[in-house]
């Protein structure tokens, strides 16, 4: 029996269900991004205007968004189906040919003409994000995609655990959406489906009757209409989500201050953070998600999941730019 700050879990038993992710199958439908980072050093100010002169020394490319926490899933041992759009552009080619490249199923996802593919570009010198830059339309995708995901979604049911729904705000995530794919949900009575929900600001309407939603402290205070300063504000966050969005449980993400879990049996547990060192929060939310929504399909109760999604995001923020953490190091990572 381990401990974190008063939470008991059994190690040995949170290593033996990271073993079954290999069974479990999860799908994950929302906004597909590549994430672009050009990585540099900074030693000196432009003569032209206050701003770091930024010698560029490498540019990678890497899988962002709803393609991020297909990512994570698929590299804690679980083959996850991906459900989204992409543009009609060589950034949606490359998008899926390094989902081809992993061996995942590239059906679920649909190139819709005149829509570019969201790129995220980051500068990134001395270990530190400089600025960003976004290409993409933020516009609702048409109809008829719309339809072909729920389609696609319902066809996937008899052989899927859990569908985590990741919303970025660029489009793909909608209300007609959201209520299609919670109807085939529901009309399937023979065996539960576990929906979880890594939020945008401004969408909270979609989430109503989840079992999961990751909001982290700033998208919380937002919805709630107030600033979450303390523990007395975060607990009135937590109840007001949970009674207002009818839902199983909250996770809300604290950045260096961990996460705390409010279930609908009234229980509350903060889980505080086990990363040693935080030098990028880039993707921590896709590990989050990805994670819990493993476990919860794995057999786990949702505080284990929660609890494991914890050490999985403690590794990811001690590195720089977006990662994604390997069965085999969340092993170790856990006490």
């Amino acid at each position: 029996m381990a401990e974190i700050n008063g939470n008991y879990y059994e190690a040995d038993a949170l290593k033996e269900y990271i073993d079954r992710f290999v069974t479990a199958r999860v799908l994950v439908v929302g906004d597909i991004i590549m994430d672009r980072f050009i990585w540099g050093s900074v030693s000196r100010i432009s003569p032209e205007a206050p701003v770091p002169v930024v010698d560029v020394e490498q540019e990678t490319k890497m899988l962002g968004g709803a393609a991020n926490v297909i990512r994570n899933i698929a590299t804690l041992g679980a083959r996850p189906i991906l459900c989204g759009v992409v543009g009609d552009d060589r950034t949606g080619e490359e998008i899926l040919s390094a989902l081809t490249h992993m061996g995942l199923d590239t059906d679920g996802v649909l190139r819709e003409t005149g829509r570019p593919t969201s790129i995220k570009t980051r500068i990134v010198a001395q270990n530190q994000q400089v600025v960003r830059f976004d290409r993409e339309s933020r516009a609702d995708v048409g109809h008829r995609s719309i339809q072909r995901l729920i389609d696609y979604i319902g066809d996937q049911l008899d052989t899927i655990d859990a569908i985590v729904v990741s919303d970025y705000g660029k489009g793909v995530i909608s209300g007609d959406l959201m209520i299609g794919m919670k109807e085939l949900c529901r009309s399937r009575s023979d065996r539960k489906i576990i929906i979880t929900v890594d939020p945008k600001t401004g969408n909270f309407e979609y989430y109503t009757g989840v079992d999961v939603i990751t909001p982290n402290h700033h998208e919380a205070g937002i919805y709630c209409g107030f600033t979450i300063v303390d523990d007395d504000a975060l607990n009135r966050a937590g109840k007001q989500m949970l009674n207002d969005l009818d839902c199983r449980s909250v996770l809300i993400t604290q950045g260096k201050d961990g996460m705390t879990l409010f279930e609908r049996s009234g229980e509350t547990t903060h889980i505080p953070t086990v990363a040693k060192k935080v030098f990028d929060v880039t993707g921590a939310g896709d590990t989050v998600i990805g994670t819990i929504s493993l476990g919860l399909a794995a057999g786990l109760d949702l505080k284990s999941a929660a609890i494991l999604s914890n050490f999985a995001a403690g590794i990811v923020v001690g590195e720089v730019g977006t990662s994604a953490v390997r069965a085999e190091d969340l092993k170790k990572a856990i006490l």
